[in-house]
């Protein structure tokens, strides 16, 4: 018994000095507004936090309408029924990015096509949309989404979709804060969605949003998120609703996180900064944005150069490498990162290599597919905010080293 007491304890260590990828930073403001909650004994899905997260946020970000909801999942669902997708619809979506993004539309039984990325931002290619346009042009819906807190280049995308009639939803999940041509991440798409996840940039533990400037499809949006319940005297349903409304407590928590929003930004640049100074000696770059746009940084990745990769092997769900003198992988440097109790991440696997949508079509216009090589070439380095920069220089030698 005291062996295994002495182990619990070496791992609670081991997690308390862990430097995390992106955890929660919080401020005391949160508790407040929970207490609220509780002291009102608003607990449920109605409440004053919920008021006014809508309210702060739909006018931060530029939108008439917001719609506070359990999950950024829960919010792509309902903004793909209330862009009328409908089963057997095609859709084009982004090919490099989490799951979460497409998964919503094979609830509603849509077909997503997978639009390959680009260079210079890592998401959707505008060439590459305008050939799938060509290539399906009665496909009417696109849904992409803003990597690692980085805009897409909405000019072109919004453009594209205006002369194919096409509605766009944005998964501003991971972009909050963000600006392109100086307007708010989350303004682009007839519908837009963004996360309050624990290792966003602001966080509820939970939580997400739907934006729109329709009146019309933010009470839908409401009324489908609360059982899509009748106005009638009892409980009257006249099609499948959903339980998808945040609480007033998780609403508290994102409700003492917003005034933060800012600052959590400038430290996440901080870091991006460092780390990019950092690396200036060695064969990477970190991963890009242009002149119009302004990224929240939420994690900030590197992409090793392709004369400096070591050789890597990936299965679906391993991966090795060989050591090679002057040359590194993602694959080493992060497992050696992790020996150091460092926390880093691979490239969101792109949805065409994914064994589950390995059979739905794939776009792209470069002879290897960006998203195959960023993939290949690319990791998540720690990003969390608090890390200090000591801890930072720590790390920026552990992956110097991998390079030896």
């Amino acid at each position: 018994m005291i062996f295994l007491f002495i182990a619990a304890n070496q791992q609670l260590e081991a997690f308390k000095n862990k430097i995390w990828l992106s955890s929660p930073t919080m401020h005391w403001d949160e508790m407040n507004y929970v207490k609220s909650a509780y002291d009102s004994n608003w607990m449920s899905t109605i409440g004053e936090n919920i008021d006014e997260i809508e309210r702060i946020i739909s006018q931060k970000i530029g939108r008439k309408y917001a719609v506070a909801l359990s999950s950024g999942t829960t919010a792509l669902h309902l903004a793909v029924i209330s862009s009328g997708i409908k089963p057997g619809d095609n859709v084009f979506c982004s090919d490099m990015t989490f799951a979460a993004t497409v998964n919503p539309l094979m609830y509603a039984g849509a077909n997503p096509i997978f639009i390959d990325s680009e260079y210079e931002t890592w998401n959707m290619c505008p060439k590459a949309l305008r050939k799938a346009f060509e290539k399906y042009p009665d496909t009417k819906f696109v849904m992409l989404a803003n990597l690692y807190g980085t805009p897409s280049k909405f000019d072109e995308i919004v453009s594209i979709c205006k002369e194919h009639n096409a509605v766009l939803i944005e998964d501003a999940a991971e972009s909050f804060g963000a600006t392109y041509n100086g307007k708010q991440s989350g303004v682009f798409g007839y519908v837009s969605v963004i996360s309050f996840n624990c290792n966003k940039i602001i966080t509820g533990s939970s939580g997400g949003m739907l934006l729109t400037d329709s009146k019309e499809t933010a009470d839908f949006v409401r009324k489908l998120s609360t059982q899509a319940r009748e106005n009638a005297p009892w409980y009257q349903h006249e099609f499948v609703g959903y339980n998808y409304r945040i609480s007033n407590v998780i609403a508290g928590v994102v409700r003492g996180q917003v005034p933060f929003l800012e600052e959590h930004i400038s430290q996440k640049t901080e870091l991006f900064n460092r780390y990019k100074d950092g690396f200036n000696s060695l064969p990477v770059t970190m991963n890009p944005f242009d002149e119009n746009m302004v990224p929240n940084h939420w994690l900030s990745c590197l992409l090793i150069d392709k004369s400096a990769m070591s050789r890597q092997i990936r299965t679906d769900t391993a991966a090795t490498y060989s050591k090679e003198s002057g040359k590194t992988c993602p694959t080493e440097i992060l497992e050696t990162l992790a020996s150091f109790n460092i926390e880093g991440r691979p490239i969101w696997k792109p949805m065409h290599l994914q064994p589950v949508y390995k059979d739905y079509p794939f776009v792209s216009v470069a002879e290897t597919p960006v998203s195959e090589d960023v993939f290949e070439r690319g990791l998540c380095l720690p990003s969390d905010n608090k890390i200090t920069i000591e801890q930072q220089e720590t790390i920026i030698e552990i992956i110097k080293h991998c390079f030896d």
